[in-house]
């Protein structure tokens, strides 16, 4: 299985001044493709801590696509801190820089410019929005945080890099238990796991404004799988006569 991360940068998204829109974008991009992301990390735009956290990601074994920061402005600084964490020079890129220069010609001069610097062997991650590229590099694709420019461009680092990952889409079936306690189901759900290793078991409870509680209790993997799970659900929630209905 391939593990994914997600870096998202900026420090607009830290004090909410803009809600995060790539989970959602790259969890549409990922589960028709039978992928999924392992973890999501949010971080401003403080270099220290970015360099930092970049260094950590390199040395793991995941697939990290990073959203934001790589912009020209003094408040971006992606590009820098991930040469910096791979102790590597930055320079300009050529292929960059003919994108560059032939969506904005003179006027990439002397500041766009600067958004086709990377690190030193970075390859460019295509922008079909306004041809600015991103870049990629040692598994780490970092592409703009305007996510009508992301999502393109996560498409195609999957398409052009992951393909051989790819794998059949997995499903989510559930049931929603009415005025159910969490910890009732607490030993089913241990030897359900048991009788079906290859099933993600979910149990989400919650509390409602009128204080009723419910449970959405399901499964998510493969459908041949999915739908035995599922009939197991269903089978233990009758005979405890529990009130449900399907999700």
């Amino acid at each position: 299985m391939l593990k994914i991360g997600l870096l998202i940068i900026g420090d607009e998204v830290l004090s909410g001044k803009r809600q995060d829109k790539h989970l959602a974008q790259a969890n549409s991009l990922l589960q028709p493709r039978g992928l999924a992301v392992n973890w999501v990390k949010i971080v401003g735009d403080e270099p220290d801590f970015l360099v930092q956290t970049l260094k950590e990601s390199f040395k793991s074994d995941t697939v990290v696509f990073s959203f934001g920061g790589i912009g020209a402005t003094p408040d971006d600084r992606t590009r820098q801190s991930a040469a910096q964490a791979l102790n590597l020079p930055i320079e300009r890129h050529p292929q960059a820089v003919a994108e560059i220069e032939a969506q904005f010609g003179e006027e990439a001069y002397p500041q766009r410019i600067h958004m086709a610097e990377y690190p030193k062997g970075a390859e460019i991650i295509p922008n079909f929005y306004n041809r600015v590229p991103g870049f990629s590099i040692q598994n780490h694709h970092f592409m703009p945080g305007f996510p009508m420019m992301a999502k393109p461009m996560m498409e195609w680092v999957l398409n052009h890099y992951y393909c051989d990952y790819f794998q059949s889409p997995t499903i989510e079936k559930g049931i929603k238990i009415q005025n159910g306690q969490e910890s009732d189901w607490i030993e089913f759900m241990e030897l359900f796991e048991k009788q079906f290793p290859s099933l993600r078991l979910f149990s989400l409870p919650s509390i409602h404004k009128d204080e009723t509680r419910t449970i959405d209790l399901g499964v998510e993997g493969l459908e041949v799988d999915v739908l035995q799970g599922y009939k197991a659900i269903i089978e233990e929630a009758n005979a405890r006569k529990a009130d449900w209905k399907p999700l």
